[in-house]
């Protein structure tokens, strides 16, 4: 039994999200190859190759793979697939663009964001905003799945010798180019990967405010997110969001501040090691799942709390 493990990485590293992936399909049991589909990706391809328990890393590099343009991706990995038990990608943006068009050329269903492996055929997977856990187990040939980065611990990235074996990239299916991205970028960690994030809500009152939270978390070397209310507030881009239709994060230490708690938004933190909540509402939800709460203005606490570290 052989899995294959698609690659999240910008052409440049090995994305995080991978090491998750890489560790599920350790659970799941058997050799494990990576598929870097890229342009001038040779260096994440080193990356992946040190990754322990991976045995092989294939490398597709083609102009036509540069962004990764599902349309383009989805047949190189339909047709890898069929040599293989099980197909895995993390649950990101680009996994989730890919894999239910593998999956529909493939033929089977597709089982998405897993968080536990209880067998090979079987997998446990959030339902109703995490409120339930429904056990799935698949008969299909080959396996389609999506992995939630929060429920495996990542591999380890050193350690690893796989060797790496150059494969045809296909063709250019030329129904859809790349035009543009904008990228925020920050010197704050990235959400999905920071030990520490600081989010606010709606009880931060408007954008401006949110320079205490930003002061807060680089005293923390935290990431700063916010909640869907926020965000639909227009108080910070929806790139900060964090919350089931948001990012999934399960850091270290999770501060939310001004956060009433709304189910969305628990379904994508509460897995936190450890939860503060800061909010004048003593009945707010967030306190159910809090570890340490402080009842009172944030306006006044959030300034004491960066004073005093």
């Amino acid at each position: 039994m052989a899995i294959l493990v698609i690659a999240e990485h910008n052409n440049a590293a090995l994305g995080a999200a991978t090491l998750n992936t890489v560790a599920a399909a350790q659970q799941i049991g058997g050799d494990i190859h990576v598929l870097v589909a890229g342009a001038g990706c040779a260096a994440v391809a080193e990356a992946a190759a040190k990754v322990a328990g991976v045995s092989k890393v294939l490398v597709a590099d083609s102009a036509a793979l540069a962004h990764q343009l599902p349309e383009n991706l989805a047949p190189l990995v339909a047709e890898l697939g069929k040599g293989y038990s099980h197909v895995l990608a993390a649950a990101t943006t680009t996994g989730k663009n890919v894999l239910p068009r593998v999956a529909a050329l493939l033929d089977v269903d597709q089982i998405s964001e897993i968080i536990k492996v209880l067998a090979p055929d079987t997998f446990q997977r959030p339902i109703y905003a995490g409120n339930a856990i429904a056990t799935v187990q698949s008969s299909a040939a080959v396996k389609v799945i999506t992995v939630r980065g929060t429920g495996f611990d990542a591999a380890a990235a050193e350690g690893g010798s796989a060797s790496i074996e150059a494969i045809g990239a296909g063709a250019d299916a030329g129904i859809s180019s790349f035009v543009a991205e904008e990228l925020a970028k920050s010197e704050r960690p990235e959400l999905t990967a920071a030990k520490v994030i600081v989010s606010g809500g709606r009880g931060m009152q408007n954008g401006d405010n949110f320079a205490l939270l930003y002061k807060l978390a680089d005293k923390l070397g935290a990431a700063v997110g916010a909640s869907r209310a926020a965000v639909d507030a227009g108080f910070v881009p929806n790139d900060m969001q964090v919350g089931q239709t948001g990012k999934i994060v399960a850091p270290q230490l999770y501060i939310a501040v001004g956060i009433s708690g709304a189910i969305q938004h628990l379904a994508g933190m509460k897995d936190s090691k450890v939860i503060v909540a800061i909010n004048k509402d003593e009945e707010a939800p967030i306190f159910q799942v809090a570890d340490y709460g402080l009842v009172g203005d944030l306006f006044d606490l959030v300034p004491e709390l960066e004073k005093a570290l």
